[in-house]
């Protein structure tokens, strides 16, 4: 090919101005790229975002996202209601590191109401409703209290309640080598250092510093006890940052499912008690009577409680749900790992198209969307935040952490845990009398290790597809296992920091500028062919080791 001559070659000072001569920036324009009629339904393998500029560190990027109308998170990062994925160690952990872990509804309303109870007392700023007992209670109400709620630093007044006067503290060294039957009145401790009620939290918090204490107690001029603030949240402040607490109590935000028959009013009843802040109506099919019932009641009797709807996958479906009051909506139906419905019931529709749909329409409404399923990577949650999403909800990324429900075994010689889709019939058996919730027999010797069920419940499973009353069940998911991962502590901030790495190479500092640059079309987008995913991903060697992070 010849050399160009010398009167077509541009001065390079020129490069950055010759762009304008361009009709339009390079790549696709996020309604370009997901234009249906064009390229038909995409999912986030069938495209990539294009480079930015890149003038800021990766650590200045900002993730903070709003799940619902009225909840500010630091990392847009949600577990799934799954019963192989969240109950309390998991809501706790993700709560913790800036997500928020919704605990799932397959299992009796007591154990659900104690899971989320559990999740509002694991940090506080002023607990306004300690655990308190009288001098007459037992060293096993301390125990017991310890094995169910995982603290045994306790208040001890003279009737046993809040608001009366306060006579001593019991501790972990005081019950130690104690007999179960010995009353708290013979080991409790009696000198006390308290806070006068009125004080503010900075003030308390240095008491407690300099007091060298564990529990600070709150009393009023009568020496009633009035709440209590604890050491080890002034620890957990230190270690978790970004935690995700209600402002005015300081307390982790706690998310449940429920679903949307009428007994799931009680069980709902159960939970607020408890201290929930976010209720998801769990249902394959948002778009029902039954949820829109749901929703008008919960905003008439909860009107405080923030209400995640769905799912759904069109405009259609979004409409009836926001109208009837959602503060949010919870995008996706057939994209996750274990889920067949697209399969079986030939409905659905391809994730990162539903997404985009939802998104654009809830938008004018002011209503978050969050994308359930289809997140396998750091690169899937940063396309879903790119298509309008605020949040991902995340089911198999998180199955096979340690604090994920259940134990690990081995298969073909890899420590795995079991997960299974609230589909799968081994979920819909759950909960019923005889059953003991045991997929494929026993741990380690087979395909799936078994999972433990509460007592018999009405199945979450079931209700959710629209199946308690079949007598056949068809299922839409399946049961397997998934690798060990280790702990969501070290593998949640590496989410956290690659999202914060890939929006840096796009240019943007923060997820509300990514979003809002790609409705101005300032950030491109282009389609991958089946050999350019190819390209895309590691090839052409021999063996490797893919180490995700260190």
């Amino acid at each position: 090919m010849p050399a160009p001559s010398k009167a077509t070659v541009l001065s390079s000072s020129d490069a950055v101005a010759h762009l304008a001569s361009y009709q339009c920036l390079d790549g696709l324009s996020v309604k370009d790229l997901m234009d249906s009629r064009v390229h038909g339904g995409l999912t986030y393998n069938d495209f990539l975002m294009l480079p930015g500029k890149i003038d800021f560190p990766a650590s200045d990027v900002i993730t903070d996202t709003r799940i619902t109308r009225n909840v500010l998170l630091k990392t847009p990062f949600m577990s799934s209601p799954m019963d192989t994925v969240t109950e309390t160690d998991m809501a706790i952990s993700l709560a913790l590191l800036g997500g928020i872990g919704v605990i799932h509804h397959n299992q009796s309303p007591e154990s659900q109401a104690a899971m989320v109870r559990a999740v509002k007392r694991h940090e506080n700023g002023f607990i306004a409703d300690p655990v308190v007992f009288s001098p007459n209670h037992t060293v096993a109400d301390v125990l017991d209290i310890k094995a169910h709620l995982g603290f045994c630093g306790i208040p001890i007044t003279e009737t046993g309640c809040l608001g009366a006067k306060l006579v001593g503290i019991v501790t972990s060294r005081d019950v130690q080598f104690e007999s179960p039957e010995t009353l708290l009145g013979e080991v409790m401790t009696t000198s006390l250092i308290t806070a006068p009620q009125g004080v503010t939290l900075t003030e308390a918090n240095q008491i407690l510093r300099s007091s060298k204490k564990g529990k600070l107690p709150i009393v009023d001029d009568q020496g009633r006890l009035t709440s209590l603030l604890a050491r080890s949240d002034l620890l957990k402040n230190q270690n978790y940052p970004l935690a995700s607490k209600d402002p005015s109590s300081k307390q982790l935000y706690a998310a449940a499912a429920v679903g949307t028959r009428p007994s799931d009013r009680e069980r709902l009843k159960l939970l607020v008690e408890a201290g929930l802040d976010i209720v998801v109506l769990d249902s394959s099919q948002g778009n029902s009577v039954f949820q829109i019932d749901m929703i008008q009641w919960i905003k008439q009797t909860f009107p405080k409680l923030e209400v995640i709807a769905g799912n759904v996958v069109t405009r259609e479906q979004a409409a009836n749900l926001i109208a009837a009051g959602a503060d949010a909506l919870r995008v996706g139906m057939g994209s996750g790992s274990i889920c067949i419905t697209q399969e079986v019931m030939a409905v659905g529709r391809p994730q990162a198209t539903a997404v985009f749909a939802v998104a654009e329409f809830a938008s004018k409404f002011g209503i978050p969307v969050i994308a359930d399923g289809g997140i396998s990577n750091v690169g899937h949650i940063v396309k879903a935040l790119s298509l309008g999403a605020s949040a991902v909800m995340m089911g198999g990324l998180l199955a096979g952490t340690t604090e994920a429900p259940g134990e690990y075994f081995y298969h073909d010689g890899k420590r795995v845990k079991s997960y299974r889709g609230m589909g799968s019939l081994e979920a819909m058996e759950q909960g019923r009398p005889g059953v003991s919730g045991e997929v494929n027999g026993k741990p380690g010797s087979t395909k799936h290790a078994p999972h433990l069920s509460s007592k018999a419940h009405e199945n979450a499973a079931t209700t959710r597809y629209f199946s308690e009353s079949s007598a056949v069940k068809v299922a839409q998911g399946v049961s397997g296992d998934v690798q060990d991962k280790g702990s969501v502590k070290a593998f949640v901030p590496y989410l956290h920091v690659g999202v914060q790495h890939s929006l840096q190479d796009i240019g943007v500092r923060s997820v509300s500028e990514l979003q809002a640059w790609v409705k101005e079309g300032l950030v491109r987008f282009e389609i991958r062919t089946p050999s350019a995913q190819v390209e895309g991903g590691v090839h052409g060697l021999h063996s490797y080791t893919k180490r995700l992070y260190a």
